[in-house]
């Protein structure tokens, strides 16, 4: 196919393959697969007891909490499972940790005895490589949008969660297109609309992901999942790009397991700790280093020295060292680009410290940029890396630790104007890129893309996987809904507050309209009496995979079963008054 095509096939607004859609509606495959499950849960609905000729959409939710979520709800995913209940269900949703659970889950057909099985395998033993990891990471590197992202992802999520996902989001339709398994929602948000949020709790702060699309729902907006990264123009797909991996996008929705300073520290270490194994791995013996490679070695000593202090007097010596490895390699390089560079480093003493920064970025994206467009057409094997290939993805990391730039991906609202179209918000549309990221930085839960209208959603199973207060979420929720007039339960503070002192492992929300919401907070005093901090502190939201043994993911996968075994009888009895409610159809 073709990557232009007319603006005309790009810019309508009927649902299409390709290009960009704007519905009210929700999207024709989400809908057909939503049609589809609703026999399922009709049958399994009848094998429970309760009697319904029309099925009502019922939808789980995830929260955060990292490693700590993804055991969690893959503990609930497997009960609810063993009783039925999982069968009823019409959505799945998860925000940060929650949407590792739910990428397992779907990659491996639901087949939950399975999971768990494997779940344990993995933490029996180190299978974990980090030259795997690696692999992947200087593969992404050579991306034109790389950033802390993708070395989240290959680097730390794949090691916490023991696990490289090389499937695509698009390969889960096959399940449920036919309904055999619930319509999954990955939450994310947009990370340049964050101050929005965090002011005036703006709607299309939040973006999403299913099986079929990603996208704005408060701004109706979406693309085909297979073009998420593609590059758009006035509606129009200019540049395609190939559909990202699991693993990434783990790596994207679920990359705020710690405040922003433990982040950056961990992350720190992390990469002074590669560059250790990389450049010990590789010894640059003499002989082996090649003109080109001792710029790329210079320039990352001195992008590694400016992060750990801007005002370290040896940069000076570092930019005599990257000029001397510039002339030795004049041949390579021209005289033209040579002269170009030595000017730079020229004026570095003069230029303030904005400027020098912008200098040293120049010299990172020129010299990456030129390692970047090396063949990757063959995957290379960890042997074959070339340290040209290790000192450009080094440099770029460094780059992108020093911009704290995650998420970034080509906006496909990008100049999208015109009479035809819905998206009137200049600052949407001017942007030529997004930064996505954990949805936990707003809500750690992904309620706001399950109350939309389209969804019609009538009871959410809210499972609470998160660190400190367990009902945040639901505070934070109603506070949301009531800035947008959105229905949802009426909470009272001070209910919410004496409920979080010892809560019990499940509460009912009602409110005049809107959906019934069952929350169930993770510890509780049903299934840890009076330990429920005791618990809460064994399994912290950053604690590494590498402290975990199988007895800890078992006991805490128990946790989590048992908040859905006492509350099995709560649950149906729920959806008996739901069922009774809906309306009768003709």
């Amino acid at each position: 196919m073709s990557c232009e095509q007319s603006p005309k096939s790009l810019l309508s607004k009927k649902n299409r393959s390709d290009g960009v859609h704007i519905t009210p509606e929700l999207q024709k495959e989400e809908k057909e697969a939503v049609d589809n499950r609703k026999t399922q849960v009709v049958m399994s609905l009848n094998k429970l007891g309760i009697k319904a000729d029309e099925a009502p959409v019922l939808a789980v939710l995830g929260s955060g909490g990292g490693l700590r979520a993804h055991f969690a709800c893959l503990g609930v995913l497997i009960e609810m499972k063993n009783h039925g209940l999982l069968d009823v269900i019409t959505y799945l949703a998860g925000v940060s940790g929650s949407t590792w659970a739910l990428s397992s889950f779907y990659t491996n057909s639901g087949n939950m005895e399975h999971i768990e099985a494997d779940l344990e395998h993995r933490f029996e033993l180190e299978n974990w490589s980090i030259w795997e990891s690696l692999q992947k990471t200087i593969e992404a590197a050579s991306l034109e949008n790389y950033s802390l992202t993708d070395f989240w992802a290959y680097i730390v999520v794949s090691r916490q969660t023991r696990e490289f996902q090389g499937s695509l989001l698009s390969s889960m339709k096959k399940h449920v297109e036919k309904g055999t398994l619930p319509y999954p929602i990955f939450a994310a948000i947009d990370n340049d609309l964050h101050p929005g949020w965090k002011d005036q709790k703006t709607q299309k702060s939040w973006f999403e992901f299913t099986p079929h699309h990603a996208g704005y729902p408060a701004l109706k907006s979406y693309i085909p999942i297979t073009q998420f990264g593609s590059q758009f123009e006035n509606g129009r797909l200019v540049k395609s790009a190939l559909e990202r991996d699991l693993s990434f996008l783990r790596g994207l929705w679920g990359s705020a397991v710690a405040n922003t300073e433990e982040n950056k520290k961990f992350i720190w270490d992390e990469f002074l700790s590669l560059k250790e194994k990389l450049l010990g791995k590789h010894q640059l013996t003499q002989g082996m280093i090649e003109k080109e490679i001792t710029v790329d070695e210079a320039l990352l000593e001195l992008t590694v020295d400016y992060i750990k202090d801007e005002k370290d007097p040896s940069i000076q010596k570092k930019l005599q060292a990257l000029q001397q490895a510039l002339d030795a390699g004049r041949d390579e390089h021209g005289e033209p680009e040579c002269r170009k560079v030595a000017m730079m480093i020229q004026n570095w003493s003069n230029a303030s410290q904005k400027e020098q920064g912008l200098i040293l970025e120049t010299l990172v994206c020129h010299f990456t940029g030129q390692a970047s467009t090396m063949a990757l057409s063959t995957a290379l094997s960890v042997s074959k890396l070339t340290i040209s290939d290790i000192l450009a993805f080094l440099a770029k990391t460094a780059k992108c630790i020093w911009n704290w730039e995650w998420g970034t991906i080509h906006n496909f609202l990008h100049q999208h104007h015109g009479s035809n179209v819905c998206i009137t918000d200049e600052d949407m549309c001017s942007r030529k890129l997004l930064h996505l990221v954990d949805a936990g930085l707003a809500i750690n839960s992904p309620y706001p893309l399950l109350l939309p209208p389209a969804r019609e959603v009538q009871l959410i199973l809210s499972f609470d996987f998160s660190d400190g207060d367990p009902f945040e979420t639901v505070r934070a929720t109603a506070d949301y809904c009531h800035h947008h007039k959105i229905p949802f339960p009426l909470v009272k503070e001070a209910d919410l507050k004496e409920w979080a002192e010892a809560p019990t492992s499940c509460y009912i929300l009602k409110g005049e309209s809107g959906p019934v919401v069952m929350h169930f907070p993770l510890f509780n005093k049903d299934n840890c009496g009076d330990d429920i901090n005791t618990w809460r502190d064994k399994y912290g939201t950053f604690k590494l995979s590498d402290t975990y043994s199988v007895q800890l993911v078992k006991d805490l996968l128990e946790k989590s079963k048992e908040n859905v075994r006492k509350n099995k009888e709560k649950i149906i009895r729920t959806i008996k008054e739901v069922v009774g409610s809906c309306p009768e159809t003709s």
